[in-house]
C-alpha cells in the first residue's frame, strides 16, 4: 500500500481532492498537524465529494510520530529543491510520498533528514514556482501505482 503524507496542509480543497484521490487509488492518507483547517470544513467535504468516507485518513502531531507508527519502507519527499525526477525511481510497496504545505513547501530541516535520492522533483518549465498540491500528489501517486501494476484496480 502506498502512503500519501501531507505535512501541515493549509488549503481545505486541496486536501479534499487528495482524499478523493486516495479513495480511488487505495492509498492511505496521513495528515501531519497543524492543519490550516478543521476536518469538518465544508470546503474540504465539497472538494472530496462523498469520497471522504472511503478514504483512510490518519492524523499525527509530528512527522516523527507518523514514521514510528507507520514505519514506511521509504519516505520520498516531493520538492522543487529535489535533485531526482520522480519518474526515474522505482517505487516500492509501502513507500510514503511526502508533500509540504502549499505556501512554503517542506522545511529545509525535513529535507535535510532525508537521503538526497529520496528528495524528488516534478519537472516544470523554467521560471515556474510549483504545481498545485493535489496535482503534484496525483502525478506521483499514479506513477507509483502504475509501477505496481495498478494493483487492486478494476480491469480496464
Amino acid at each position: 500500500m502506498i502512503h500519501l503524507v501531507l505535512y501541515q496542509p493549509e488549503i481545505p480543497p486541496n486536501t479534499g481532492n487528495i482524499m478523493r484521490l486516495c479513495a480511488n487509488t487505495g492509498a492511505r492518507l496521513h495528515l501531519i498537524r497543524p492543519l490550516g483547517f478543521e476536518l469538518d470544513d465544508s470546503r474540504l467535504r465539497r472538494a472530496g465529494l462523498d469520497y471522504h468516507e472511503y478514504a483512510q485518513v490518519q492524523l499525527y502531531d509530528t512527522l516523527d510520530e507518523f514514521a514510528l507508527v507507520v514505519r514506511p519502507q521509504r519516505l520520498l519527499a516531493c520538492s522543487t529543491r529535489g535533485g531526482h525526477c520522480y519518474a526515474d525511481i522505482k517505487y516500492e510497496q509501502d513507500d510514503a510520498l511526502l508533500f509540504g504545505p502549499e505556501t512554503r513547501g517542506l522545511p529545509g530541516k525535513v529535507l535535510a533528514n532525508l537521503p538526497p535520492e529520496q528528495v524528488l522533483r516534478i519537472p516544470m518549465l523554467p521560471d515556474n514556482r510549483s504545481l498545485n498540491l493535489s496535482n503534484a500528489a496525483a502525478v506521483m501517486l499514479y506513477e507509483a501505482w502504475r509501477q505496481q501494476g495498478f494493483c487492486g484496480a478494476t480491469e480496464m
